[in-house]
């Protein structure tokens, strides 16, 4: 009888880590960081629940911290085999692990406690990356199969299809990983599944639906505009893979039409710059970008370069964006305003009335980035008492994640097919509103067993 362990991902946005077993096998779907608050955090430090050296094969959905964040802790603790992924996902890994790690070593040395991992593991987990191409379905062990689709969510995100076979009988279990906004614009569409026995959803949208996405590009418009007409500055938290690429591209695309005025655009992220050279490198790759970013870079070879962009990798360009006088934009990270440089912008402009925090991306419970949305108004950063007086502006359909629609039509979708009959869907990586409420409307509206699993929490198959 095969069993599958919910040991991180329920009720949970985070911390994303599946143990799938058989009688023979053992495999991990995602190895994911707990994050968001300090409490969360401490749970990376916590042993695994179960034995690293035993598992046959870890999966990893995409790149995101929330997916990949313990791998190395998982290779420190005695895992050696293969980690599946498609190969940009294996490409972006090791420059989100890289970061990650600098960040640990440096919170592991104010607390006076040894890191998480080191470089070592980092290095080791590089070495056990292989890329599997979409659609491409192979042979794990003696009773599992597996096969990649695309998520949509950002390059190379994959949802999971595990087929496993036990006393003649096959049983398909999909993991959805992080299911993408489509369309995007960049990469291509969500890919629908045909049929399965089980599904593990995410639902971090699972209670709320996104603006349409000519909307979106609006509000991204009107508020490079409303900077420009106070002579402020416009800050974006943004994540390093998928929303720093859109807005480029998007704000590029403004320039091309005319669509904004003239105004210096910073964009203050080493990893996101990193990770943009990886986006570069397949860009002209139909399995992993869409036909309009082929039509672009027809008539334009700069997907992510303009002439307003300035980049800044090192600390001193960093610190000289505070020279340029306003009205400019800084994008940078991180999105959730948890680190990184966009903490000591947000520490000199939110104080200033003409300025603006423009929020693109989910912002977990108790994070800076969420207080903000939330509306405080004294906030401290790096133990500093900040005044919000700069405006603040949300556009959820910058969101890398599908809403409570595009996710009810992608498990609608596997509940049609005739080769299976869907007998139970999971949400997970939802706090527990959004996935409670995702399962009530899959139950009322489609009479699908959906479950919401609890922490550690067994299924039998």
């Amino acid at each position: 009888m095969a069993k599958l362990t919910f040991h991180g991902g329920a009720l949970s946005v985070t911390g994303g880590n599946y143990l799938l077993e058989t009688q023979k096998s053992k495999i991990l779907i995602d190895c994911g960081m707990f994050q968001g608050f300090r409490e969360a955090e401490e749970e990376n430090y916590e042993k695994f629940p179960y034995d690293p050296s035993k598992i046959d094969a870890v999966f990893v959905t995409h790149a995101h911290i929330d997916h990949i964040g313990r791998l190395p802790k998982l290779v420190k603790e005695g895992y050696t085999g293969v980690i599946y992924s498609t190969p940009p996902t294996a490409d972006l890994a090791p420059i989100m692990l890289e970061d990650s790690q600098h960040l640990i070593a440096s919170e592991a040395k104010d607390d006076n406690h040894p890191p998480l991992y080191t470089e070592k593991e980092v290095k080791l987990v590089q070495q056990q990356f292989k890329g599997i191409d979409y659609g491409r379905e192979f042979v794990v062990t003696e009773d599992i199969r597996v096969c990649l689709r695309d998520a949509g969510h950002i390059l190379g995100s994959a949802i999971i299809e595990v087929y496993i076979t036990e006393n003649g009988e096959e049983k398909k279990i999909v993991f959805s990983g992080d299911l993408g906004n489509s369309p995007a614009p960049l990469l291509n569409d969500i890919e629908y599944i045909k049929d399965a026995d089980y599904v593990l959803v995410e639902t971090v949208y699972g209670d709320r639906l996104h603006e349409d996405k000519e909307e979106r590009k609006s509000i991204l418009e009107n508020s490079i505009e409303d900077v420009v007409t106070s002579g402020g500055t416009l800050m974006i938290p943004t994540f390093a893979l998928e929303r720093t690429q859109e807005l480029l591209y998007e704000i590029n695309s403004l320039i091309e039409d005319n669509r904004i005025p003239q105004v210096p655009i910073f964009l203050d992220s080493p990893l996101a710059i990193k990770a943009t050279e990886v986006y570069k490198k397949y860009r002209s790759n139909p399995l992993y970008f869409n036909s309009t970013t082929e039509e672009f870079l027809k008539e334009n070879h700069n997907l992510f370069s303009f002439s307003n962009l300035n980049i800044s990798l090192k600390t001193e360009e960093s610190k000289a964006i505070n020279d340029v006088p306003a009205p400019k934009v800084i994008i940078a990270g991180s999105g959730m305003s948890t680190g990184g440089r966009i903490m000591h912008h947000e520490i000199r402009y939110l104080p200033d009335p003409k300025s603006m925090l423009l929020i693109i991306g989910y912002q977990a419970k108790r994070t800076l980035g969420r207080r903000l949305f939330e509306g405080e108004k004294e906030v401290k950063i790096y133990g500093q008492e900040v005044s919000v007086r700069a405006k603040i502006r949300a556009i959820g359909g910058y969101s890398a994640h599908a809403d409570q629609d595009g996710l009810y039509d992608w498990i609608e979708h596997i509940g049609k097919g005739d080769k299976r009959k869907l007998k139970k869907v999971f949400c997970i990586q939802g706090e527990e509103e959004a996935a409670n409420t995702f399962a009530t409307r899959l139950r009322d509206n489609l009479s699908i067993d959906a479950h919401v699993p609890q922490p550690d929490e067994v299924f039998e198959f």
